[in-house]
């Protein structure tokens, strides 16, 4: 299998970028091929620093790099020898097999979906985040991928993230909730009230109702379908809830005691590295016909090298080959509304 990696984006780019892409290549086998994306004098320079030898890795130079603040398909249109820009086209030209960033998400979605085109019968595509929980992973989508919803994607996503959930996660029969203002069936958009008639109409959903914001980290469901917008918001102000909480915490604990202080130090790593999405590598875009993962720009090594780890995974898992199968089992047809 050969996996592209951006070398060129995320905050902390090139270096964790390519550590990461080495701290995988010594846990895959010989027949993985790892390809570097971007500047080839730059990605050299990296290489030496950290010891590698020549040749084990292939790279494909990218003299341009699309910034986080940039508009995706303007970028996309004036930098097409961009990063990204190249790690499409050879996803688009079969040669690699996977493609995963941490750079600017927009313009991965827009790239991915030009360029490696869409699952038969899936119409928009949507970014699938786990949430470890303490009752267990929770699949989100969409995260971002799309801001502007029908009730058809939200259901397609329902379908796709349970296959995600059972295939990747070993969940069966995974429960799937709909993000919504309350449980009842009364309350909700339009958006909301047509996608709970296509999930309640397929008997192969476990369809469990509508879900609110507080249910997520409750051992409610297993996958939760929203559109882009709201999932996104959920995303950053999650992460951002719980730096606050542990930060908040060990500043009071430090100020009345610092021996209690040490040892909730110790007990906050312990619980974050167990519950931290670094571990999870990044998020798949789901129903592009090819692999795209999607890594937080924050992404340092270990999340690359886990990101690498997950891209082989959902390739053996077929994933995708389970999604187009399955959406051609529905009755929910893509001219749904």
């Amino acid at each position: 299998m050969r996996i592209a990696i951006d070398a060129m984006g995320g905050d902390h780019a090139p270096g964790e970028i390519i550590a990461g892409a080495l701290e995988a290549r010594d846990v895959l086998g010989s027949e993985e091929e790892l390809v570097l994306i971007g500047d080839e004098a730059i990605i050299n320079m990296h290489l030496n620093r950290l010891g590698a030898t020549t040749g084990e890795f292939r790279i494909f130079h990218a003299p341009d790099v699309i910034g986080m603040d940039e508009s995706p398909v303007e970028a996309l249109r004036r930098k097409k020898k961009s990063s990204i820009a190249i790690m499409a086209h050879a996803a688009s030209h079969r040669q690699v097999d996977a493609v995963l960033s941490a750079g600017n998400t927009g313009a991965c979605v827009a790239a991915c979906q030009l360029r490696m085109r869409n699952l038969t019968g899936v119409l928009r595509p949507g970014i699938a985040v786990v949430f470890p929980t303490v009752s267990g992973p929770v699949t989100i989508c969409d995260v971002g991928a799309n801001i502007a919803c029908r009730p058809i994607n939200l259901y397609q996503y329902a379908v796709m993230s349970s296959v995600y959930a059972s295939n990747m996660l070993n969940i069966e029969n995974p429960r799937v909730g709909l993000m919504n203002i309350g449980e009842e069936d009364a309350k909700g958009n339009e958006l909301v009230k047509k996608t709970r008639e296509f999930l309640k109409s397929d008997p192969k959903i476990n369809y469990i109702g509508n879900l609110e914001g507080r249910d997520i980290f409750q051992g409610k469901c297993d996958v939760v379908v929203c559109e882009g917008f709201l999932g996104n918001v959920i995303l950053k102000m999650t992460e951002s809830l719980v730096d606050m909480i542990f930060t908040a915490i060990g500043s009071e604990m430090k100020s009345q005691n610092l021996l209690m202080a040490w040892w909730f130090k110790k007990i906050a790593k312990d619980v974050l590295k167990k519950y931290d999405y670094h571990e999870y590598g990044g998020a798949l875009l789901l129903g592009v016909n090819g692999v795209s993962v999607i890594c937080h720009g924050s992404s340092k090594a270990r999340t690359i090298k886990n990101a690498i780890l997950a891209c082989k995974k959902y390739a053996d898992k077929q994933i995708n080959e389970t999604i187009v199968e399955r959406l051609s089992q529905t009755t929910v047809k893509a001219n749904g509304q």
